[in-house]
């Protein structure tokens, strides 16, 4: 069978874990967490970068951190995964979902502003499949209407907009590194905080409520209780086998891209031939090859393909069921304007194997039976 993900491992993993527990340091912020941390905010010109015990969590912590209130609305896409909303279902906001676009499958930034009400206080833009949402037009609205702007990067780490990491771009980005991403640590994530008023209560946030991270750079005698917080310190193992593979970020995004790359070269035909519709990556935009994906003309089309390669031992999957069509998202949220977009190319869309250092004749393979299918 050919998986349609295998978790990343680029050999010097074991030695980096062996070596955390050598240190006698393997809970939160040890070594290894903070080489990841200091090397994404090199790396992406971040202001801070707190590793996480998931994408999720860093999800959590930026809701709570915009302040948001029983009864804020926060806006966001319906074709995203059920953390996204959960965060600020946590939070205490209602969700307010608009429809995406059928090009990138993001947030349509043109719908927006229209479902602002006095009540919202957060914009969240999803950068799916690693590819950028339009953030000057996102960033302008939210500065119009004195709005948060949290990135749900998860998909992004390594992507850019206009030159600009994703994740670095609203007052807060939030990473995942779980096993299906393009770098691993398990389950693991990173907040991203842009905005240099949240970084204190950020840190105490993250550190069960205490000061603790004053206390260790010097600035207080002793660390105490100071706020509301919880447990958000990802274990200092976890990022060792991270930092294995953020020393060859660019080794691993290349290996990615030639997959991608491979893929759409191949499949051009039938786009061509009007037979399946490919990714689309606006000008500006840099993606990390997170995913492939093609569009089939219809559900029943897409269904048929993912079983005639599951037959041919080839793991295939659709992906998200729109939020607002869940029942809790009909509970939590409502969906604002028309669903153009959103549950028709949904209901269409298709991921192919894609993983870092993907066997070239199973990468071949993908592509001939996907060719085989399709002249059928």
């Amino acid at each position: 069978m050919i998986n349609f993900n295998i978790p990343p491992f680029v050999g010097k993993e074991f030695d980096y874990m062996r070596e955390a527990i050598e240190n006698r340091k393997i809970c939160g912020d040890g070594a290894f967490s903070k080489r990841c941390g200091e090397w994404m905010e090199q790396r992406f010109n971040a202001k801070k970068v707190l590793l996480t015990t998931s994408g999720s969590t860093a999800l959590d912590m930026a809701a709570i951190l915009c302040g948001l209130k029983p009864g804020d609305e926060v806006i966001l896409p319906s074709f995203t995964f059920s953390s996204t909303a959960n965060s600020f279902v946590l939070a205490g906001a209602n969700l307010v979902f608009v429809d995406i676009r059928p090009d990138t499958m993001n947030i349509d930034e043109t719908k927006i502003e229209a479902a602002i009400t006095e009540k919202t206080r957060v914009i969240c833009p999803v950068h799916y499949a690693g590819v950028a949402c339009e953030m000057d037009t996102i960033m302008s609205i939210a500065k119009k209407y004195n709005l948060l702007v949290v990135e749900d990067a998860a998909q992004a780490v390594m992507s850019t907009y206009k030159g600009k990491a994703c994740g670095t771009i609203g007052d807060f980005g939030c990473y995942s590194f779980h096993e299906t991403k393009n770098y691993s640590m398990g389950e693991g994530g990173a907040i991203v905080i842009n905005n240099g008023i949240f970084i204190e209560k950020a840190e105490i946030l993250r550190e069960k409520g205490t000061n603790r991270a004053q206390f260790f750079r010097g600035q207080v005698a002793k660390y105490n209780w100071v706020d509301f917080g919880d447990s958000y310190l990802q274990s200092d193992l976890n990022a060792a086998y991270l930092w294995a593979q953020l020393e060859i970020a660019d080794k691993i995004n290349n290996n990615r891209l030639a997959t991608w790359n491979t893929y759409y070269k191949a499949f051009k035909v039938l786009k061509d031939k009007g037979m399946i519709e490919l990714p689309v990556i606006p000008e500006g935009c840099v993606h990390n090859a997170h995913m492939f994906y093609i569009k089939c003309k219809d559900l029943e089309t897409r269904q048929a393909y993912i079983k005639f390669m599951k037959e041919n031992d080839i793991l295939c999957v659709f992906h998200y069921v729109p939020l607002h069509s869940a029942p809790a998202g009909k509970k939590f949220g409502r969906f604002f304007g028309k669903d153009e977009h959103t549950t028709y190319d949904s209901d269409r869309l298709v991921r192919l194997p894609m993983y870092y250092n993907i066997n070239k004749d199973d990468l071949q393979k993908v592509i001939n039976k996907t060719m085989e299918f399709f002249k059928k």
